[in-house]
C-alpha cells in the first residue's frame, strides 16, 4: 500500500506500522475546508412569528430551516455528518457516499458530496416526491428506490459494500455526529434568536422525529444550559415513535411507512432518545396537513407535511397554555418548502387517494384562530 510502512526492531518486538497516506490527509484537509467554508457562507436561519392576539399573553415562532443552501432543516444534519465521517477516516475520495433516506436528507448530502468531490446514491422509497427526486440529480446524486421503505438499511448496506463507498447511516449518527453543547446548532441559535422577545426562554419547542437527532440537540441543550424549557415531539401516523416512548418499548414497529416524508419511522431508530423528551403527541396525517394550509393563509409560507405536523401540536400546546392562563412562547420549525410536494399535501387528488379528509381538522383550527377556543375545550383567556 501507497505510504504504509512497516518495520520489525528485534531488540523489543515492536511492530510499527504507518498507515499515513500523504495524498489521502491532503484531500481531507481540502475536503474539509470546503464543509465548513460552506458553513461560514451561510447565514443564520430566521424565527418567524406566528401571529396570534396578543392579549393571549402567548407567542408562538417557527424556526424557519427551509432557508438553507438546500431548502431544508436537514442542511445542518448533513453538514454534521460528512464531517464526523470524513474526521473518522470513512469518507475517501473516489468512493461513493450512500444514505436511506425519503428525501431531504439525500438532497443536501447530494450538495456536501458534490462539495468534495464524491459520488453519492440515495436509497429512498418509491413514493419519494418528484421534486426531490429531482433535487437529489440537480446536485450530481444517483436516486436508487425501494418498494418497501423497511428494506432501505439493507439496501443501504449492500450497495456500500459492492462499492467500497461508506454508508453514511443518519439514523444511527445523527444523535452524534452534531455539537449539541452549542457550536451554532439548531438549538443554540433559536436562543440566541429569543433574547430579545417578550418570552425570551420558551416554555416548549415542538419538533418532529425522523432520525431522533433534532430532538435529541434539542433536549441535551437545553438540560446543559439549565433551562425550564419543555421538549414536545409530534408524530404521524404509521409511525412507531409514539408508542415506542409511551410504553418504553426500544423494540415497537411498524408496519407501514409514514406518508409524511421525512420524519416517521417503521422502527425505533438509535438516533431516537425517548428518555430526553418530556412529551408526544400522536397527529393524524390530516390534522398535520389542515395545519400546513392554515399556515399558508396565516403567513403566506408553503412548508411540507412535517412542519404541518410539529404546528398543530404547537397550536395545541397554545390552546392549553391560553386556556390555563398561562403566558410564555412556543417554538416549533418550519423544516422545509411546500414546492417540494405539490403533487402530495397540495394535490387534492393525492388526498382523496389516500383517504384524507382534512376539513374536520382545518374547521378546529379555524375556530381556534377566530375565537382563542379549541373545539371541546374550556374558554381561553382574553
Amino acid at each position: 500500500m501507497s505510504g504504509v510502512e512497516s518495520t520489525q526492531r528485534p531488540a523489543t518486538g515492536t511492530v510499527d506500522v504507518d498507515r499515513s497516506d500523504t495524498a489521502y490527509r491532503d484531500w481531507l484537509k481540502e475536503a474539509v475546508r470546503k464543509v465548513q467554508a460552506d458553513a461560514n457562507r451561510s447565514a443564520d436561519t430566521h424565527l418567524l412569528r406566528f401571529p396570534l392576539p396578543e392579549r393571549w399573553g402567548v407567542d408562538l415562532y417557527l424556526k424557519d430551516e427551509s432557508t438553507h443552501p438546500t431548502g431544508s432543516l436537514k442542511h445542518r444534519l448533513a453538514r454534521s455528518l460528512f464531517l464526523y465521517g470524513l474526521c473518522n477516516g470513512w469518507i475517501r475520495p473516489g468512493k461513493p457516499v450512500i444514505e436511506a433516506s425519503s428525501g431531504s436528507t439525500a438532497v443536501s448530502e447530494a450538495y456536501f458530496a458534490k462539495l468534495i468531490g464524491v459520488p453519492f446514491i440515495a436509497v429512498m422509497p418509491r413514493s419519494t416526491s418528484r421534486e426531490k427526486c429531482r433535487l437529489i440529480e440537480f446536485h450530481g446524486g444517483r436516486c436508487h428506490f425501494v418498494d418497501d421503505p423497511r428494506t432501505m438499511y439493507q439496501e443501504s448496506t449492500a450497495l456500500a459494500a459492492a462499492s467500497g463507498g461508506h454508508y453514511m447511516d443518519q439514523f444511527t449518527y445523527a444523535e452524534r455526529a452534531t455539537d449539541w453543547r452549542g457550536n451554532n446548532n439548531i438549538a443554540e441559535s433559536v436562543y440566541q434568536q429569543m433574547r430579545r422577545e417578550r418570552y425570551p426562554e420558551p416554555a416548549w419547542v415542538v419538533a418532529t422525529a425522523g432520525t431522533g437527532g433534532t430532538s435529541a440537540t434539542l433536549a441535551r441543550y437545553i438540560r446543559y444550559m439549565q433551562y425550564d424549557t419543555r421538549l414536545c415531539v409530534a408524530d404521524p401516523e404509521n409511525s412507531c415513535f409514539f408508542d415506542g416512548w409511551l410504553h418504553g418499548d426500544p423494540d415497537a414497529t411498524s408496519d407501514r411507512g409514514s406518508r409524511i416524508e421525512g420524519i416517521g419511522r417503521p422502527r425505533m431508530e438509535p438516533s431516537f432518545l425517548p428518555s430526553a423528551i418530556d412529551r408526544m403527541m400522536k397527529v393524524p396525517d390530516a390534522a398535520g396537513i389542515a395545519a400546513l394550509h392554515a399556515l399558508e393563509r396565516v403567513i403566506g409560507r408553503k412548508a411540507g407535511g412535517s412542519t404541518g405536523t410539529g404546528l398543530w401540536s404547537a397550536l395545541r400546546i397554545v390552546a392549553e397554555m391560553v386556556a390555563d392562563g398561562r403566558t410564555g412562547s412556543v417554538v416549533t420549525l418550519l423544516c422545509d418548502p411546500g414546492d417540494r410536494y405539490l403533487d402530495k399535501y397540495y394535490s387534492d387528488d393525492w388526498l382523496a387517494g389516500q383517504g384524507l379528509d382534512t376539513g374536520p381538522y382545518a374547521a378546529e383550527l379555524s375556530a381556534f384562530l377566530a375565537t382563542g377556543r379549541w373545539p371541546g375545550t374550556g374558554p381561553a383567556g382574553g
